[in-house]
């Protein structure tokens, strides 16, 4: 009898994974207008999820568009856009093929590794582990709990004096399926404390300044995209009066809040929320980069795909203040990353380089005084999108290391 009971409750964890056999990423690449306004009209009619730019909304002419169209609805795609002559190419062919393949640093240990993507329960053993298995360079605060109460903890890497010492902030995972952003996070605090003492830039860097890390924003989200929806985006919180779960934490935050590139409709995946901070998760981060502005020169936010290094403003097309030296630090980061592997980023103010969004943790830290304000999007341009394979973890994380550390070491000479 309890074999079955356990059979049955096996079954039941399994039915409960979302599944996305013969499902496509497709580029459509728009010329005209019809086009745009096709793409459009498709979002409305049937289910699909856009991977970039992030909403139908932000869609124009000129821009490739890479979305993910169920099984069912294929025949139906691949006619409109022959009927209407729009280029599109297929970019993955199987999202479960690709899913499954992501995994291909095998054999997939139970602990923690920093080449694979780790599960919440692996990274939060680890968070516990490495601070205290290094704790003369690294403490760690809980800044306040998720919605469904997983503890946020932020590690502060630096060694310790009895003064305060400015500091760079740096999150990771605000959005749940961007797998390759954690990773990149807990490589960073792998590379800070195995290079300190043998690495000068490292050794200086935390000598005289401290930086925060968050290793994963929206835990939430990124424990659903381990146990049940891989393509999960938003924060899980529920509100009465829908059935639609989360917002989106990068359209949350009190910059031009909700005005440009955000959803006001709770069931999109670029929902802004019910008000500015009305995500936790968010107002966690905010508070705590609020009680630390005095200190705080520097706020790095790594997400991905699309290989880009992004400064304010996103929420409008106006420069920002400090545009000329914000695109000059981009650009010696991005050449400095590009130094190792040959990958190729592209600089400039989010809005004009990508699109306008409302609402993000980059612009809103600036216009709080934070100068060094900068959101990566990671590997790669869309052959493997979110899906990025575990064998790219290491050389993502290698090249990437590079332009924070370039950033950083900029920062630490031009503290203000």
């Amino acid at each position: 009898m309890k074999v079955l009971l356990l059979l049955g409750l096996v079954a039941f964890a399994l039915a409960d994974i979302t599944r996305f056999e013969g499902e496509k990423v497709f580029r459509l690449k728009p010329v005209l207008d019809e086009h745009v306004t096709l793409i459009k009209q498709l979002a409305k009619s049937i289910e699909v999820d856009f991977w970039r730019p992030e909403s139908a909304e932000l869609v124009t002419i000129d821009i490739d568009v890479d979305i993910r169209v169920p099984a069912m609805y294929l025949d139906m795609v691949y006619t409109i856009l022959q009927q209407n002559d729009m280029a599109h190419e297929v970019l993955i062919e199987d999202i479960q093929s690709a899913v499954d393949a992501q995994a291909d640093n095998k054999p997939s240990p139970r602990v923690h590794s920093y080449t694979k993507y780790n599960n919440w329960d692996n990274v939060q053993s680890w968070i516990n582990s490495v601070s205290s298995s290094n704790s003369d360079l690294i403490s760690k605060q809980v800044i306040g709990n998720t919605y469904e109460g997983r503890p946020m903890t932020v590690l502060k890497l630096g060694k310790k004096y009895s003064f305060t010492k400015p500091a760079i902030f740096m999150d990771c995972g605000i959005h749940a399926r961007e797998w390759i952003s954690p990773a990149f996070c807990q490589w960073f605090v792998k590379e800070a404390l195995s290079t300190y003492g043998s690495d000068s830039q490292m050794t200086s860097l935390l000598n005289q300044m401290d930086v925060f890390v968050l290793p994963v924003f929206n835990i939430d989200g990124y424990d659903y995209t381990h146990k049940r929806s891989r393509m999960w985006r938003k924060t899980r919180s529920r509100t009465s009066g829908s059935n639609c779960i989360g917002a989106d934490p990068n359209r949350n935050f009190n910059a031009g809040w909700c005005t440009t590139g955000a959803s006001s409709n709770p069931c999109s995946d670029t929902f802004c929320g019910y008000r500015p901070e009305s995500e936790i998760e968010v107002k966690n981060v905010a508070d705590f980069i609020r009680r630390n502005k005095s200190v705080l020169k520097a706020y790095l936010t790594i997400h991905s795909y699309s290989q880009l290094l992004l400064f304010p403003y996103s929420y409008t097309f106006q420069l920002a203040a400090d545009h000329s030296e914000l695109l000059k630090v981009a650009e010696g980061a991005s050449a400095a990353l590009r130094s190792l592997y040959g990958t190729r980023y592209t600089s400039g103010p989010g809005a004009t380089t990508i699109y306008p969004a409302a609402g993000g943790s980059d612009d809103w830290a600036y216009d709080l005084g934070v100068k060094y304000s900068y959101t990566f999007e990671l590997r790669d341009t869309g052959r493997y999108g979110f899906l990025l394979p575990e064998s790219q973890i290491k050389p993502t994380c290698e090249e990437t290391m590079l332009a924070v550390k370039y950033i950083a070491a900029y920062v630490q000479k031009n503290l203000y």
